[in-house]
């Protein structure tokens, strides 16, 4: 795992969208499969209409181990794009997570492999392979734009994307925002004195 996406890994997603003012999270309705699931890595994103799940297989034949595939699947919920044998795939084959805006089917499966899939929910219809589609291309996934290589961070809060060429303008803000997080923390934890001084500040601004 690069340097970089081992320290985004172990800061929770939101210091990093505040340090994005927000901007860069996924839809909230995506959400990990359990609770104590967490990802970062480089999207690996695909492109799909609704109801083919082709190209997604070939992400996850094409994609390096570690990527996330990231998957633009329109917001639909009818259709799975994938299930417990495909995820199972994609994790011997060293994928590091699977996101999707859409759906996933085979639950107990996938929680079975323990393996940070995060999705809008299950279902129970299977995807077609008419073959239509594309991978490592912009897309657009929960609402946010998503380019290849773009770093992938996803925690029990949801997801969000840091664009590449802001990812170490982006560490540095978050790393210095969860050190401030920590001393604030630590100065008002148990004192109610000090809770309500803080408190007092926040609302004289």
């Amino acid at each position: 795992m690069e340097k970089i996406v081992k320290e985004f890994l172990a800061i929770p997603t939101t210091c990093i969208s505040d340090a994005m003012d927000g901007l860069n999270n996924f839809h909230p309705a995506i959400k990990p499969l359990k609770e104590n699931y967490k990802l970062a890595g480089r999207a690996f994103t695909v492109k799909i209409p609704v109801g083919d799940n082709l190209s997604v297989l070939q992400a996850i034949r094409d994609a390096n181990p570690g990527d996330i595939v990231v998957v633009d699947a329109k917001g639909d919920q009818y259709r799975a794009i994938a299930g417990d044998f495909v995820v199972g795939m994609a994790q011997t084959l060293g994928i590091g997570g699977l996101v999707v805006d859409g759906v996933i089917r085979d639950i107990v499966g996938i929680k079975a492999l323990n393996f940070p899939v995060f999705s809008r929910g299950t279902t129970v219809a299977a995807s077609g392979k008419a073959g239509v589609g594309d991978v490592n291309v912009p897309i657009s996934c929960g609402g946010v734009p998503v380019n290849p290589g773009d770093i992938i961070v996803g925690d029990a809060d949801g997801v969000v994307v840091i664009p590449r060429a802001l990812e170490n303008e982006i560490l540095a803000i978050s790393l210095e925002k969860l050190k401030k997080d920590g001393l604030r923390e630590a100065s008002i934890s148990g004192n109610p004195d000090a809770i309500r001084k803080h408190l007092d500040q926040l609302l004289s601004k």
